[in-house]
């Protein structure tokens, strides 16, 4: 596994590759291990996350490696991947498109293992009546990139209109 920090308005970022794609983003630097200059997926992430957060940039496109997780979790993940740009769901909502209507907080935990924050979109998961809880980057690293992600969404609908 090839690892990279990028710098980020959320603050620094730690990505990770293996040969198959991006495998991780975690917020922070990662400690512990050599560290190189992004090149090849590494490269193409810096990049695409840098567009992100620029506004110029709503989908990413990038190949991603995950090889863990339950099936839950996986599900979980593949489901927050649906979730548009700008727009969120509650974790009720996600449990019960994953079948388990009763599982909440179960989606709480995968989100919370997410291996590929951001490019995977937990942070499109918010509590019941809309709140904003519970983010391995922190609350003001959630609320910062709703707040872009709706900024950016509202411009755009209407520079169409």
């Amino acid at each position: 596994m090839r690892w990279s920090v990028v710098d980020s308005p959320v603050g620094q970022l730690s990505l990770a590759a293996d040969d198959a794609g991006l495998c991780r983003l975690r917020f922070g630097a990662v400690e512990g291990v050599e560290l190189t200059p992004p090149a090849g997926v590494l490269a193409a992430a810096a990049e695409q996350l840098a567009g992100y957060f620029a506004g110029e940039l709503t989908d990413f496109d990038l190949p991603l490696s995950v090889q863990r997780g339950s099936e839950f979790e996986r599900a979980v993940w593949q489901r927050m991947t649906t979730i548009a740009y700008g727009e969120t769901e509650t974790y009720g909502e996600v449990a019960a498109v994953v079948g388990d209507p009763g599982a909440a907080r179960a989606v709480g935990v995968a989100c919370n293992r997410n291996p590929i924050a951001i490019v995977v979109p937990c942070h499109r998961i918010v509590g019941a009546g809309g709140k904003l809880v519970g983010f391995g980057g922190g609350l003001p690293a959630k609320r910062f990139l709703l707040e872009l992600e709706a900024g950016v969404a509202w411009q755009r609908a209407w520079a169409t209109a």
